[in-house]
């Protein structure tokens, strides 16, 4: 902070000066009484002046009022829905921030949780991985509403902290094709019989289709799969899937026609998926992400290597191009066998010269993991792991139980084949949630026995506060 900011001797005596932002992307301010103030619409270095809404004994929260004096970072937002007005888009909340201070302000978060969450510092920062800014989001969750008191049906994402879908007439963050289906979408809705039951679009996009799974509460009429068909017919690409109960009934309206999928050309690898499957929300970030994730992993073709959460194979495949043999385990039985059909069809396309190592996909409660289990999987050299928001704490627990043995094999019983059994050398972790890496870190630098030799974030999502990050451990020897 420079000097200037710390002369207060002009402010007024309620005005508020911004620090930084926190994980929900408000302004962090504090009293001179020290009281903390959480600013929503307010940016770092701030001079502003809020209605407070919420108090508490140690904080208060409230809304930007007035900016009498601007951050040289704050832009003009790129979509009319965004903001803190009556009905406004909750779908971003880091627009009026330039997208470069966005992935300065995660890189801070990320760096902030390591540190108080872990006691971890990574000896190398790495470069953030950034992609294109707007029509990014090729996954998503579109709320579908008729509103009686409007007469008028309403699609799109919640309004800030609310319920109600807000009045979207377009989105940049979606790709362009499908931000221009948003008003057509109402109007095919509104002319449906089934209008007011169906709650839910889930949208997904492959390389070169378009999937909009319908989720209805009741059964289609002729009519109204008529109407649906014929939508799909004027918009090149858009494929219906319906879904009448949960995510496993999505099925294809018609058979036939291309399959959803998306290619990682850099490993030859294609990946055919279903929308209700988990997917990464950017592709052009998830083929950096995935490159990253495979030159640090550095997996060499006399190793072994184990991918934690493997999910469809979205790291296990291409790794599979460079290493002697891979295990993808994933705790969903259906993720599995759809990554061995996925691992099939690449073995069936993939050069003489270039097939692919021996793979294996196994299912395990990944959230129940013991040490008996670790050793049951066997050793490998390297690990990549991609958890949930959750973070993998138990795989790790049960690594640094296996450590601790090793060190004091008195004080901790040894576990049945844990002799021949080794640690990987290399550990590349890849997070959608800073804090329980940071919890995670703990446990592998404190009591497994490795550094964090590298970490950087991902921006994943830009304009959102959500913060995708990478670390690298290495085992000390």
């Amino acid at each position: 902070m420079t000097d200037d900011m710390h002369n207060t001797e002009n402010f007024a005596p309620d005005w508020l000066l911004v620090e930084s932002l926190d994980l929900e992307a408000q302004g962090v301010a504090h009293r001179a009484d020290g009281k903390v103030v959480f600013i929503k619409g307010a940016l770092p270095f701030e001079l502003v002046s809020a209605n407070v809404q919420r108090k508490k004994n140690n904080w208060e929260q409230g809304v930007v009022t007035a900016i009498h004096r601007e951050s040289s970072q704050r832009v003009q937002p790129g979509c009319p829905h965004f903001g803190l007005h009556e009905g406004a888009c909750g779908g971003c909340k880091m627009q009026h921030l330039h997208v470069g201070a966005q992935v300065a302000v995660k890189q801070r978060v990320l760096e902030d949780n390591l540190w108080h969450l872990g006691k971890v510092k990574a000896d190398t920062i790495l470069r953030p991985i950034e992609g294109p800014a707007w029509g990014y989001r090729y996954r998503a969750r579109l709320s579908v509403r008729y509103v009686r008191k409007k007469g008028e049906l309403l699609i799109g994402f919640h309004e800030r902290k609310s319920g109600y879908v807000a009045d979207m007439k377009e989105c940049p963050v979606l790709p362009p094709h499908v931000s221009d289906l948003l008003l057509p979408l109402r109007a095919l809705i509104s002319s449906m019989e089934a209008m007011e039951t169906c709650p839910q679009i889930e949208l997904a996009c492959g390389d070169s289709v378009t999937a909009l799974v319908l989720r209805h509460m009741e059964p289609l009429t002729h009519g109204d799969l008529a109407l649906l068909r014929g939508f799909a017919a004027q918009h090149a690409g858009v494929q219906w899937w319906l879904q009448p109960n949960g995510p496993e009934t999505a099925h294809l309206l018609d058979e036939g026609g291309q399959a959803l999928s998306y290619d990682l050309p850099e490993f030859g690898i294609h990946m055919p998926f279903k929308p209700t499957d988990f997917t990464q929300v950017n592709p052009h970030i998830n083929r950096v992400l995935v490159s990253r994730a495979l030159r640090l992993l550095d997996a060499k073709r006399h190793e072994r290597v184990i991918d934690w959460f493997c999910g469809l194979g979205n790291f296990t495949l291409p790794i599979a191009t460079q290493a002697r043999e891979v295990l993808g385990v994933e705790g969903s039985e259906v993720l599995v066998a759809r990554s061995r059909e996925n691992f099939k069809l690449n073995q069936a396309l993939a050069p003489v010269n270039k097939e692919l190592a021996a793979t294996n996909f196994v299912a395990r409660n990944l959230f129940e993991m013991t040490p008996e289990l670790l050793i049951q999987d066997g050793a490998a050299d390297k690990w990549l792991v991609d958890p949930p928001r959750e973070g993998a704490v138990s795989l790790m627990q049960a690594l640094a139980e296996l450590h601790q043995q090793k060190l004091d094999p008195i004080s901790h019983p040894a576990t049945v084949g844990a002799a021949g059994w080794t640690a990987p050398k290399r550990i590349v972790y890849v997070s959608c949630n800073p804090s329980t890496l940071a919890r995670d870190a703990d446990l592998l630098v404190h009591q497994a026995g490795y550094r964090c030799s590298f970490a950087g974030v991902v921006n994943m999502f830009p304009h959102t506060a959500h913060v995708e990050s990478m670390a690298v451990f290495d085992l000390e020897v």
